[in-house]
């Protein structure tokens, strides 16, 4: 009978003692995750992922990107943006010669087709007589690359550039005529680009810095982009802006650009775009926003240089209203004008190369 006693003394003892703990010391609450380091539950094949919180360079150019393909197809929004497509001079030529519009972005359409939004530089007016050259600096080509265009599943074009203007307000507007004629948008033209995709808003804007100012081409003037870039975040959630920039045939960009596109993020740009170098050129974080500073060459005849035969297409990630990822895929250009996929070192090499360029830009950050 003591035992028992002494038994339930005991019990009524450490219950006590427990009590007392548990009232005294309460578990460390845990932090609320934030939405983009949530978890997300794949029910159907019970993985679980943290997104990162925050895009870095190593983020960037790891070798294994498949996290994505487990988000939510309903969230998960993926634009694409290549280099320079400039269909005109031995590229026109030789499309004509073959009678074969596709064959620029044949190689390539896999890759660029897949996406809720593909946006390219086009460098070139598309007007009826183009006359068909392979030399000069007068640049048009045919109204028959909407073919290549639309295989390519390009959606939207900027004409904000040097050459789009060639041919005087009367080839802009051709171009502008026959891309609305073929549901293909464009910007650069004074204008602001909304689009919905899924659940979510963007506003593409695009400046040219190159040349001289012409009618019918968006110039970069910081006080218009502040201006533009708060009417733009008034209607979207997304906003990317594309600038054609820089110095041509150079690895790094002008500490002007990098101002310019600091300034565009400080203002509301959520992603900018570059090209215009005819070279690849770094990617940078600036206050967790990504620069692409030049895409280098998707369609173009240069085939003088490694560097000039050489470009990315640019895949860009946005979940939750915010860029979660980028990937960059090397394309290279053959028989004056034709993009295909370098595949293993002479692909790696080219990623290489935008990996150091952007480390080196990182590390001489001001």
């Amino acid at each position: 009978m003591r035992k028992i006693f002494l038994i339930l003394i005991s019990i009524i003892f450490f219950s006590f003692l427990l009590f007392f703990i548990s009232i005294n010391f309460p578990k460390e609450k845990q932090k609320p995750l934030s939405p983009l380091s949530k978890l997300i539950t794949q029910t159907q094949n019970q993985k679980v992922l943290y997104i990162p919180e925050h895009l870095t360079l190593d983020k960037i150019f790891a070798d294994n990107h498949d996290w994505t393909a487990t988000l939510s197809a309903e969230q998960k929004i993926t634009i694409i943006a290549t280099g320079d497509y400039i269909p005109a001079r031995s590229v026109n030529f030789m499309a004509t010669q073959k009678n074969d519009f596709t064959w620029p972005v044949r190689n390539v359409a896999s890759i660029t087709a897949n996406a809720d939004l593909t946006l390219t530089n086009l460098e070139s007016p598309l007007i009826a007589n183009c006359p068909v050259i392979n030399e000069g600096m007068v640049f048009c080509g045919s109204q028959k690359h909407l073919e290549g265009i639309k295989l390519a599943g390009i959606d939207l074009v900027n004409v904000a550039n040097n050459h789009f203007g060639n041919y005087g307000i009367d080839g802009i507007n051709e171009t502008l005529d026959i891309l609305k004629k073929n549901n293909i948008n464009f910007i650069g033209n004074n204008n602001i680009f909304y689009q919905k995709i899924k659940n979510t808003t963007f506003a593409f804007l695009s400046y040219n810095q190159i040349g001289y100012k012409e009618n019918g081409i968006s110039w970069i003037d910081k006080e218009q982009i502040k201006k533009d870039l708060s009417e733009a975040r008034k209607k979207a959630q997304i906003v990317i802006i594309v600038f054609h920039w820089g110095v041509e045939y150079m690895p790094q960009p002008e500490e002007e650009n990098r101002q310019l596109a600091h300034f565009a993020i400080d203002h509301g740009a959520d992603l900018v775009i570059g090209n215009h170098p005819h070279w690849i050129q770094p990617v940078e974080i600036y206050h967790d926003k990504l620069i692409t500073y030049a895409h280098g060459n998707f369609v173009f005849d240069q085939e003088w240089s490694e560097e000039t035969k050489q470009g990315i297409i640019g895949k860009y990630i946005f979940y939750e209203n915010k860029l979660i990822d980028a990937q960059f895929t090397p394309i290279k250009i053959r028989n004056y004008g034709q993009a295909y996929l370098p595949e293993g070192k002479e692909s790696q090499k080219i990623l290489d190369k935008l990996k150091e360029e952007s480390q080196k830009l990182q590390t001489n950050q001001k």
